[in-house]
């Protein structure tokens, strides 16, 4: 059960490892393209294609045809990542053996959707993988496995997105295998420690020079490639997919720019752009982007 591309390396471990796939959940296709004219399958539900699985796309699944549906699949374990619709109590009870999560994150912390984000956000040192057998809660259930990775300094949510994804697809196969074998062990998840990874707002993706560099930074990194932290410039909005703190300190006011090379006075320091995304268009270095329609010296960044 899951829909983007972080679960689809789970599903073709899963598959490679020889497990008996009864069927694929993933949320329904959606419109694509600038008129929204054509629906398109999610990666999870494109994968499972191009495996021969059997896929479904339920809207919810809170009716009870749905909930009869699921179990009749008679699963041994459904294994669910990223999947994006809520189980109900009749979902988690349906598989003999229950339902199993792959959380991208060390639990207790961040729980909720985005833990990739606020990780790199918050500035943690390291994250990681955990293998969670769910329960009602709000990533609440007991522990199965845990990996971790450190974030280095130039991790996006995206490098860590497709590491942990990867992670993940190694772990759940482990998981499964313990599970077999009777010596999967669980443990109950730590009162101490708890956050929670709220959705993305996106009044929190919009730059505030003012602050320091290094919370910038980590803002930046941290909403890569999406939402995207953003600034404005003569009235139009602009994206930053990756900076870097630069030496040294300008005696302008936060916001403003330095040099041809984008740099930006930040509340204690200095930060140089160095990939940025116009509206509509794609990503692109700052050489490139300077090419175009060019930020100045001394312009000031909203």
């Amino acid at each position: 059960m899951g829909t983007p591309d972080f679960a689809v390396p789970a599903l073709r471990a899963l598959h490679a490892a020889g497990h008996e796939i009864a069927a694929v959940y993933s949320q329904p296709p959606r419109a694509a393209g600038r008129r929204g004219r054509k629906t398109i399958p999610g990666p999870v539900h494109a994968a499972a294609e191009a495996l021969g699985l059997k896929v479904l796309t339920p809207v919810s699944l809170k009716k009870p045809e749905a909930q009869a549906e699921f179990a009749a699949h008679e699963a041994d374990v459904a294994v669910v990542a990223a999947y994006g619709l809520i189980l109900p109590q009749a979902i988690l009870d349906a598989p003999r053996l229950g339902c199993f999560n792959i959380h991208a994150s060390l639990l207790p912390r961040w729980r909720g959707a985005a833990p990739i984000h606020r990780a790199v956000m918050a500035g943690d040192e390291k994250t990681g993988v955990t293998i969670m057998q769910m329960d009602a809660g709000l990533d609440t259930g007991d522990m199965a496995l845990k990996a971790e990775t450190a974030i280095g300094p130039r991790d996006t949510t995206q490098s860590l997105h497709d590491r942990l994804g990867e992670m993940g697809a190694a772990l759940i196969v482990d998981a499964l295998r313990r599970l077999i074998e009777g010596t999967l062990e669980l443990t109950p998840q730590p009162e101490d420690g708890v956050t929670y990874a709220g959705k993305i707002d996106k009044a929190e993706a919009h730059i505030d020079w003012t602050r320091p560099v290094a919370e910038i930074d980590r803002l930046i990194r941290g909403l890569a490639p999406f939402p995207g932290a953003w600034f404005e410039h003569e009235g139009e909005r602009i994206k930053v997919h990756m900076a870097t703190p630069a030496a040294g300190a300008a005696e302008v006011a936060p916001g403003v720019v330095v040099d041809e090379e984008l740099t930006v006075q930040c509340g204690d320091g200095l930060i140089r752009l160095e990939v940025l995304q116009r509206a509509g268009g794609k990503p692109m270095d700052a050489a490139t982007f300077q090419r175009g329609r060019a930020i100045p010296a001394g312009a000031v960044l909203d």
